[in-house]
Parts: structure tokens; sequence; C-alpha cells
């Protein structure tokens, strides 16, 4: 396994391993928290929350990167086409599960 070299990260990959780092205190604290009996339940929501913010921000990052970069290429900032799902995305509600009562 390579080691990451620290030194060699950019801006924007330092601050997406601070939040990891901070999303995982967050976490553990949670877990700590957590009633007895609960933590697995509490684990899971947290988790999944802060998965999909962190996917939005690197997807972000990552785009707005891109953007600069195809402007700094000559390019516009509108030239980017953008693509529309044929079918709506389902989103889960929040508090509510698909797991039976009492699992």
């Amino acid at each position: 396994m390579n080691k990451l070299q620290w030194d060699s990260l950019s801006p924007e990959e330092r601050l997406l391993a601070e939040q990891a780092v901070l999303g995982f205190r967050a976490l553990r604290k949670a877990c700590v928290e957590a009633p007895h009996g609960r933590v697995l339940a509490v684990a899971e929501r947290m988790a999944v929350s802060q998965g999909r913010e962190a996917m939005r921000r690197t997807l972000e990052t990552a785009l707005q990167l891109e953007a600069a970069e195809a402007e700094k290429k000559g390019g516009s900032a509108e030239a980017a086409n953008t693509v529309r799902s044929p079918e709506p995305i389902a989103v889960a509600s929040a508090g509510k599960s698909s797991r039976r009562p009492g699992r």
C-alpha cells in the first residue's frame, strides 16, 4: 500500500481530508453519546448522512476545479452541458426506514 504524501496534497485535497477526520470524530462522539442498544442505528444513520454530504462536497470541489481549468483554456463557464436523468432519483425520507419494526 502506498503511503499518502501529505505535503503533495492540493489545498482542496487537504480540506477534504480534514473534513473526513472531523466527520469521523463526530461519528465517534455520537456513538459514545448514543443510548444503550442504539449505537449501531445512530452510527448507520449518521454515516449515511455524512457520506452523502461528503460525496456532494467532493463532487462540487472537483467540478469547480474542472470549470476553472476549462476557463483557463479559453472555454466559458457556460459551455458545460448539463445531463438530466430521464427519471427522478429516489430520495429516502429522514427518520423513515424500510426495516421492519423491532429489528
